[in-house]
């Protein structure tokens, strides 16, 4: 059993959307498959995996080390112990060899994809829906049977206003959903208001809206906006600062009582430790949201989960970043607090598999083997030339 290539492709997002920071004009990800030598249905095995969205492609990275590491590896050094499956923790020490500490996300982007692509090639390989397989490999088998799930919209667009905004909430409601994040940070302070209020009087209270700022804001704009949006008591207020600015990020926390929501910025274990350690962040309310992809992969997240527990934090505390099916699985796979949706967005990079119903905010998990999203893995296949 062995892993007989990986590729990767740079796709672009193609998308006017905008936030507070940047628009996705420029935007690409990293589709990769990970081809076995694994035969099922008379087809090799093959693990599909992207980075996520919001960071650009990095194919480079992939093909200069982390690749030729992989094919370089010895067969039997990358399978566990009884030898009828890959070991993806096994994998991940491979990639990691002579990296020097630190410097993450000059990496942690790459590997991460690279090794969700692992994953869901040993979860087929298991016939196993991939969050099963990492419910029995770090959560006793506790499987989370179904998902709460908000959607993360509410994105500037050239010439769109409160109407459209409107629109487009109530549209998702329709759908199933029961709660909104929209975009703050791209307009005046007063206008930004006008689009919360307008939202609330949609979704039908507070605790079913959230805004987002990502991580724009300096100092005088974090604290302005957390004054402004105090007083509504949304369900979160989601990056207000860099999350690496530890004190800022604590001086927010101070003057807002309602949940923040942060981490999505931020791609090792030892970083999002400092941030619940340093951040000022609450355990009875803020809310992590590592993405997963982009921070070295599953194997990861579960020893940052490990250090969350031990730091007092409840794995409900836990939504990662990244609306899409890869999440949905690792959200399941280790009983998080929930996942994040992209309806409409992000055309493949988004969105659940074909037959996913949302239902009253919730998603039942899929039960193919591995990531189980048949029709995009058919896409990644052609994009990528594997014949498969």
């Amino acid at each position: 059993m062995r892993i007989v290539d990986v590729r990767e492709t740079a796709i672009a997002l193609n998308s006017s959307l905008s936030n507070a920071v940047f628009d996705f004009s420029e935007m690409t990800t990293s589709v990769v498959a990970v081809i076995t030598d694994v035969i099922r249905g008379g087809r090799p095995v093959v693990g599909y995996a992207f980075n996520s969205t919001g960071r650009y492609a990095c194919g480079a990275q992939m093909r200069a080390r982390f690749i030729p590491r992989l094919l370089q590896a010895k067969p039997e050094s990358l399978l566990n112990a009884a030898g009828d499956n890959f070991d993806v923790e096994r994998i991940l020490t491979c990639m990691m060899q002579r990296e020097k500490p630190g410097g993450h996300t000059e990496r942690s982007v790459a590997i991460g994809t690279i090794e969700v692509a692992c994953w869901d090639a040993a979860a087929k390989i298991a016939d196993l829906p991939l969050h099963a397989y990492i419910a029995k490999r770090y959560n006793q088998n506790q499987i989370m049977q179904r998902v709460p799930c908000y959607v993360g919209g509410g994105w500037y667009a050239p010439g769109k206003g409160i109407a459209d905004l409107v629109a487009e909430i109530k549209d998702k409601l329709d759908q199933g959903y029961r709660t909104m994040k929209i975009k703050v940070g791209g307009m005046a302070i007063p206008d930004d208001m006008a689009r919360v209020e307008a939202a609330l009087a949609v979704v039908g209270g507070s605790e079913h809206l959230a805004v987002d700022a990502n991580a724009g804001f300096d100092r005088a704009r974090a604290l302005a906006y957390a004054q402004a949006l105090a007083p509504y008591q949304l369900r979160w207020f989601e990056e207000p600062t860099d999350p690496l600015d530890f004190a800022l990020l604590a001086e927010v926390v101070q003057l807002y009582d309602a949940p923040i929501g942060t981490g999505e910025n931020l791609f090792s274990t030892q970083d999002v430790a400092n941030l619940v350690r340093f951040g000022g962040l609450r355990q009875d309310r803020d809310i992590i949201q590592t993405d997963v992809p982009q921070s070295y992969g599953i194997a990861q997240f579960a020893r940052t989960l490990t250090v969350l527990r031990e730091l007092g934090w409840s794995p409900r505390s836990i939504f990662p970043h990244g609306g899409n099916q890869m999440t949905l699985h690792i959200v399941g796979g280790f009983g998080l607090g929930g996942c994040e949706a992209y309806p409409g967005v992000f055309g493949m990079f988004a969105g659940f598999a074909d037959d996913a119903q949302i239902d009253d905010g919730y998603l039942r998990l899929p039960d193919r083997p591995g990531i189980g999203f048949e029709a995009q893995n058919a896409l990644y296949a052609e994009m990528l030339k594997l014949g498969v």
